[in-house]
């Protein structure tokens, strides 16, 4: 069965910064649980963050992929870099897709790890930009599907019922 990474927030758990979830009620996600495809996981979380934690973001005008080479950094509120921590989840995120036999993901967009489409613009002002955060960045470089959860028909429609397993 091809599984599917999933941001542990969209499936309930409070792990989020400001420790509550964004749970996702798409019937897609519903149906992929029900089949056992789904692989949780937050990155931050996995790094060692506490929940709750001050609100992080790249720094202004960078994205993921520009912290992952070390060219930018993800910053806290008051600051503190964090970029350490962000590319350890990353690397853990990774680490545990392969492990699963992944074959896509699907991360919480607006996130400096799991941003997809878009993330906060480093200004701590909610205001948003087109990037991907860390781990969405990493996923893609390894040439694993990015999704967010305003995409799940995408996903579903990539993973297909003939989609081949991994191995």
């Amino acid at each position: 069965m091809t599984r599917v990474l999933v941001s542990s927030c969209l499936l309930g758990q409070p792990v989020r910064h400001d420790g509550v979830s964004r749970p996702c009620g798409h019937p897609v996600l519903a149906r992929w649980m029900e089949e056992g495809r789904v692989v949780p996981f937050c990155p931050e979380v996995a790094a060692g963050m506490a929940v709750p934690r001050d609100p992080a973001e790249i720094g202004a005008g960078a994205h993921g992929s520009e912290v992952l080479a070390g060219r930018a950094k993800v910053l806290d509120a008051g600051g503190g870099d964090l970029s350490a921590l962000f590319v350890a989840g990353a690397r853990l995120a990774l680490e545990r897709a392969l492990e699963a036999g992944v074959r896509a993901a699907v991360l919480k967009d607006g996130s400096p790890s799991c941003g997809v489409t878009v993330i906060c613009d480093g200004t701590f002002t909610s205001t948003r930009r087109s990037n991907a955060g860390v781990t969405a960045a990493l996923l893609a470089q390894a040439g694993i599907p990015v999704f967010s959860e305003d995409q799940l028909d995408a996903a579903d429609a990539w993973l297909g019922p003939d989609r081949p397993e991994p191995g």
